[in-house]
């Protein structure tokens, strides 16, 4: 393969972005994330409409990805909190810019 082969095979990095972000319940996990750490049944009680596996599932798409951070706690019962990491933290101004776009559009239709 040569390399305008190679280039057109590339992802575009919105793209990009879109594959590590993408669905309903990312962005909200890492929202729910980005001002503090959080135990797992806190995030269930702020998305009650995820089911645990969803949850469970997104959550480990988003740890593979070094985008937040599951730290266990040697007790009993477990204890097991979930941060972003500072990788993670990157994306505040995009979650911000989301949630204003978000109260902008709401005004906006109501």
């Amino acid at each position: 393969m040569n390399n305008k082969e190679n280039t057109e095979l590339e992802k575009c990095p919105v793209e990009t972005s879109i594959d590590i972000l993408a669905g309903k319940w990312k962005i909200l996990i890492l929202w729910y994330l980005l001002s503090e750490t959080r135990r797992f049944g806190e995030l269930q009680k702020l998305m009650p409409r995820i089911t645990q596996k969803m949850l469970i599932q997104k959550l480990r798409e988003l740890e593979r990805d070094a985008i937040v951070h599951r730290e266990v706690y040697p007790v009993v019962p477990p204890k097991v909190e979930y941060s972003l990491t500072v990788y993670g933290q990157s994306l505040k101004p995009l979650l911000k810019s989301l949630y204003l776009w978000g109260e902008i559009h709401k005004n906006k239709t109501s």
